[in-house]
């Protein structure tokens, strides 16, 4: 078997920039333990605090005051009482307690479980308000005690909560649901406001908690983040833990893998803060987030929209919901943000549009990559064929190096000059490795983060956006894992297949170390691969088999030897000028000869 070190080259990189990247991702893991500590000390005191107001809680009627405090207790007539909105895609609960959303189905989505999709059941939006008499009310401790259902209008559900306090203001708690829509429309109306508020300024306390719905709470863990859009700017935290905002916050997301829970404010937060962990036990719990906004209001009957969103991470719906909202699908981000227009510009529409007629998901794949295939072939075919015009040139580099014996830098700048004269690109063999590096993390962000592939099945696989295991191991092997993965497997094979062809069909095994590049590589991805959606390593089963079927056509059929060695025999006799790159190159390898020879000279 035969090599290049150009070939080597461009594996190398492939390699590297594989490894760099799931370091990238997978790198907050390290960070969470060293914020273990800290997770684990706010939470005793979180529970001390909890512990210490049901013990000093005293429930009776009317209103008592704790430390200053206003605790609004139930009155015995007035109890809670659950209330619902619906329509063909969520069902919200609300409360009359707080006044707020207590729990949301989306009813076209299961979980692992195949039970409907339930977010928000742990969400809670606070706010105090003055009741008179130096007393603070919370709001969620509020047991509004009307309830008005309004009619339908043009297919909008609406139902108020009111509270008059003490003190005699009005509350009011106005959620619409409209068709079609998974975000619940909240209007929060003061009126007297000046009284109910301190400095006009209502402060908002928003914690969420996300749970697990996908296959693997790990994985889904690792995937969810926190999104937000800051002075009309996307952004997002994973690794980092908390978060001080300098700019007007539009909205804050709690993200899962295909899920999210958004709070908006339509005239946006003067400021806030947040705090948010990813769960560190084996419970199905991902993540939870405590966050405080501030907004200023104006008059003393105010009014402040909000908006809250429960549903899928679809980019369309996404779209239509605020300003950059769609940007928390990840299409890519930070290093590797460079394939987000690849993936929103290509591969988006082209697999939108394969979609609209074929139903099955695994096949629309198949022809995306055909697609993709076709679309790099040009370059493909230039690539194949400076290997084989590297493959004619074998026998004169074979002498010149018998000739120069194991002076590399004077063999270097002959092969150069070789390589110029026959009109040869050395590194164009390096073409199909280079380039499959921004189509593949085009596919991993877009596989990750589509929707669509949810549940979808495709021959053993039940699910597309998630790994397929046709066994599941009783130990678990570091960076592998506990299960095995057929489309792994067969990503593998074709990749080991692939790597001995090109060896195959390279000129010079000058490296003995390079031998072994057809069993490291695969090996890499067998790690890599087992635990990635099986679209993806559907896709790069396919991939290899058509570049495998390509190298063998335009290596056997379409190119033709005799001509290329004609043609460079052609070109050695046409006059050459030589490239600033090269005329360079050849005056580094110039430099380094003296300093060797100088070198060898002083040894002797």
């Amino acid at each position: 078997m035969n090599t290049d070190k150009n070939t080597i080259i461009g594996f190398v990189l492939l390699a590297g920039l594989f490894f760099t990247y799931f370091w990238y991702t997978n790198k907050q893991q390290a960070e969470i333990t060293a914020y273990k500590q800290h997770v684990e000390d706010s939470l005793r005191l979180v529970k001390a605090a909890a512990d210490k107001a049901a013990a000093l809680k005293n429930p009776i009627k009317g209103d008592t005051t704790i430390g200053g405090v206003a605790q609004v207790a139930e009155v015995d007539s007035v109890k809670e009482q659950l209330s619902v909105l619906e329509n063909d895609l969520v069902k919200v609960t609300l409360s009359n307690r707080g006044g707020q959303v207590v729990g949301v189905t989306l009813k076209k989505y299961t979980n692992s479980k195949k039970e409907l999709v339930h977010l928000g059941d742990s969400t809670s939006l606070n706010y105090p308000v003055n009741i008179g008499n130096n007393q603070i009310a919370q709001i969620n401790k509020v047991i509004f005690p009307v309830v008005n259902i309004m009619p339908q209008n043009e297919g909008v559900q609406k139902i108020e909560y009111v509270w008059v306090t003490p003190n005699g203001k009005t509350i009011r708690h106005q959620f619409s649901l409209a068709n079609n829509n998974y975000n619940v429309d909240w209007n929060i109306q003061l009126d007297g406001a000046n009284t109910l508020l301190t400095n006009q300024q209502i402060n908002f306390l928003w914690d969420a908690h996300s749970y697990q719905q996908e296959k693997t709470s790990v994985y889904e863990r690792q995937m969810s983040n926190i999104c937000f859009s800051e002075g009309g700017a996307f952004d997002y935290i994973s690794s980092k833990t908390t978060k001080s905002f300098e700019k007007p916050i539009q909205w804050v997301g709690l993200v899962q893998q295909f899920f999210n829970t958004t709070l908006i404010n339509k005239q946006g937060f003067a400021s806030g803060k947040l705090d948010w962990q990813r769960k560190l036990d084996s419970s199905n719990g991902l993540a939870t987030l405590q966050s405080q906004f501030q907004t200023k209001v104006s008059g003393d009957n105010a009014s402040i929209g909000l908006s809250l969103y429960y549903g899928p991470n679809e980019f369309k719906v996404l779209k239509t919901q605020a300003p950059e909202m769609e940007k928390i699908v990840n299409l890519g981000r930070d290093l590797y943000s460079f394939v987000r227009p690849i993936n929103k510009y290509i591969l988006m529409p082209v697999f939108g549009f394969i979609a609209g007629f074929i139903s099955n998901f695994g096949w629309v794949i198949f022809l995306l990559t055909i697609f993709i295939r076709l679309i790099t072939a040009p370059l493909t075919y230039s690539s194949y064929l400076s290997s084989a015009k590297m493959k004619v040139l074998k026998p004169e580099l074979d002498a010149i190096k018998k000739k120069l014996g194991d002076d590399q830098q004077a063999f270097a700048m002959e092969q150069m000059k070789l390589f110029r004269e026959a009109g040869v690109n050395p590194l164009g063999g390096c073409i199909p490795a280079l380039l499959q590096i921004p189509i593949f993390f085009a596919l991993y962000s877009f596989f990750n983060s589509n929707i669509t592939l949810r549940g979808q099945s495709f021959l053993w696989s039940h699910d597309l956006s998630s790994f397929d295991s046709i066994a599941t191991l009783p130990f678990s092997i570091p960076s592998y894992g506990n299960h095995v993965s057929l489309f792994t497997l067969t990503a593998v094979l074709t990749s080991f297949l692939m790597s001995i062809y090109n060896m195959a069909m390279t000129p010079t095994q000058d490296n003995p170390a390079l031998k072994y590049m057809p069993y490291i590589f695969p090996v890499m991805l067998l790690f890599i691969f087992n635990g990635l959606p099986s679209a993806l390593t559907w896709y790069y089963t396919v991939s290899n088999v058509i570049t495998l079927l390509m190298q063998l056509v335009i290596q056997k059929v379409i190119i033709n030897h005799d001509k290329i060695l004609a043609d460079i025999e052609v070109k050695r006799k046409t006059p050459k000028k030589k490239s600033n790159w090269q005329t360079k190159y050849e005056q580094m390898m110039e430099a380094q000869k003296k300093v060797q020879d100088l070198k060898d000279r002083t040894k002797k």
